[in-house]
C-alpha cells in the first residue's frame, strides 16, 4: 500500500504561505522540554519548505488545557528550541485566541523562507469538536496546508481536518509519508514471515488490532498483561494477575480464529510472579519464574519468564517483518523490565524490517537504548493503533490525493 497522496515533493510553494500542522505535543517539565524528539522529526518537512520559499506558518497542540489558553500549555518553548535546531528566527505569534493579531501581523510580514509558530490549537475550544469558525480563522493564513502529525490523524480536529475545507491544496510531510509506508506496508503488504507482537495491560484496548492483525501476520504473539486474561481463557490459574473477565470468550474465539487460519499464536509459557504489584513503581520487588500452569492463587504474573523470552527470540529470528506494540511488563521496574529487554533485544538483533507502534514499546525501545537499532519506531501511539486495526484516519483521508 504505497500511500497515493500529494506529498510536499510534489507541490510549489515558492512565495506562497504554508500551514503546516506538526506534532509538537513535547514534555515539558516546569517550562523546559525534557525529550525534543517530535520536534526533530517535522525538521525534514520544515526545512523542505523553506528551502522550497515557503512561509511557513507552524501549527499544533500541546497537553490537554481544560478552560481554553494555560500559560504551563504555552507552545513559547518549543519556538525557542526550534529556532535552535533550525539556525533562524523563528517568531512566535502568542494569541489566546491563536489566530489573533500577533498572528495575523506575523504572517502578513513574512518573506520566503520564514517561519512562524502559532500558540497552542487547543487554546480553542472548538479545536477538538472541529467547529467553525476556528477552521475558517485557521486557513485564511494560508494557502497550502501540510498535514505532518501522525500522532494526531486519529483525530478529526480543526487543525488536522476541519482546515482542509477552506484550503485546496493539500499534501502530506515526510513524516507522514514514512508513518504511513512503513506502518501501511506492514500491515497490508508485508514481506513474509510477517510477526506481530502485542503487549500492554488490556486485552480491551486491542480487540480490533489482534482481529485485524490475525488475519495479515503469520505468527502473532501476546505478552503483557493482556496475555493473562488469553491463558484465563484456556483454563489455566492466573492467581492475582491482571485479567479482564469481560473478555473471556473474546480471547477464547481469537484462539480459535488463530487455529482455524492456520496462524501462529504464542502465548507465554512462563511468567516472573510477585505477592502484588510495586510500589513505587521501580522500586524493589522479589519475583519468581513459574510455568503459566503452576501460577499461585494469592500471586500475580509481572512480566514474561525466561523460557517465553527464548520463545518469543526464536520466533522473530527469521521474520522479514515485525510490527510490535506494548510492552511485556511492568517495564518501568528494572527488575521486571527483562521481558521488554528480551523482545527489544531481538528484534535489534533480526535483519527484518522493524516497525514500533508508538506508546510505551516507543519509550521502552528509545529509553533501553535499542532505537537506533530499529527501521521505524512510530510518533503515534493511538494513530499507529487504529492504523493497525485497518481503519482510516481523518488526518490522512482529507488530504488530496495523486
Amino acid at each position: 500500500m504505497q500511500l497515493n497522496k500529494v506529498s510536499v515533493d510534489d507541490i510549489n510553494v515558492k512565495g506562497k504561505r504554508v500551514l503546516v500542522r506538526v506534532d509538537f505535543n513535547v514534555p515539558l517539565k516546569d517550562g523546559v522540554i525534557t525529550n525534543d524528539n517530535r520536534i526533530t522529526a517535522a525538521l525534514p518537512t520544515i526545512k523542505k519548505l523553506i528551502a522550497d520559499g515557503g512561509k511557513v506558518i507552524l501549527c499544533s497542540h500541546l497537553g490537554k488545557p481544560k478552560n481554553g489558553p494555560e500559560e504551563k500549555f504555552s507552545l513559547a518553548p518549543v519556538a525557542v528550541r526550534l529556532a535552535e535546531l533550525l539556525g533562524q528566527d523563528v517568531v512566535f505569534a502568542n494569541d489566546d485566541e491563536v489566530v489573533g493579531e500577533n498572528a495575523k501581523k506575523a504572517v502578513a510580514e513574512m518573506k520566503d523562507g520564514d517561519v512562524v509558530l502559532l500558540q497552542n490549537t487547543r487554546f480553542r475550544k472548538e479545536e477538538t469538536k472541529n467547529l467553525e469558525p476556528f477552521s475558517t480563522e485557521l486557513a485564511s493564513l494560508a494557502e497550502v496546508f501540510v498535514m505532518d502529525a501522525f500522532g494526531s490523524a486519529h483525530r478529526a480536529h480543526c487543525s488536522t481536518a476541519g482546515v482542509t475545507d477552506h484550503i485546496k491544496d493539500t499534501a502530506v510531510g515526510y513524516l507522514m509519508q514514512k508513518e504511513i509506508n512503513f506502518l501501511g506496508n506492514a500491515v497490508e503488504n508485508p514481506v513474509r514471515p510477517f510477526v506481530a507482537i502485542l503487549g500492554g495491560a488490556k486485552v480491551a484496548d486491542k480487540l480490533n488490532v489482534i482481529s485485524n492483525l490475525l488475519e495479515k501476520c503469520d505468527t502473532l504473539i501476546i505478552g503483557g498483561g493482556m496475555a493473562y486474561t488469553f491463558l484465563k481463557a484456556q483454563g489455566k490459574e492466573v492467581g492475582k494477575s491482571l485479567v479482564d473477565d469481560t473478555k473471556l470468550d473474546y480471547c477464547k474465539d481469537m484462539i480459535a480464529k488463530a487455529a482455524e487460519l492456520g496462524k501462529q499464536l504464542l502465548l507465554p509459557v512462563d511468567t516472573m510472579i510477585a505477592a502484588e504489584f510495586p510500589n513505587p513503581i521501580d522500586g524493589p520487588i522479589d519475583v519468581e519464574c513459574v510455568s503459566v500452569d503452576a501460577i499461585p492463587a494469592d500471586m500475580e504474573g509481572l512480566d514474561i519468564g525466561t523460557e517465553t523470552q527464548a520463545l518469543f527470540a526464536e520466533a522473530v529470528k527469521n521474520a522479514k517483518t515485525v510490527v510490535w506494540n506494548g510492552p511485556m511488563g511492568v517495564f518501568e521496574n528494572p527488575t521486571l523490565a527483562a521481558g521488554t529487554i528480551a523482545v527489544a533485544k531481538a528484534l535489534a538483533e533480526t535483519d527484518a524490517t522493524t516497525i514500533i507502534g508508538g506508546g510505551d514499546s516507543a519509550a521502552a525501545v528509545i529509553q533501553l537504548g535499542f532505537a537506533d537499532k530499529m527501521s521505524h519506531i512510530s510518533t503515534g501511539g493511538g494513530a499507529s493503533l487504529e492504523y493497525l486495526e485497518g481503519k482510516t484516519l481523518p488526518g490522512i483521508a482529507v488530504i488530496a490525493d495523486k
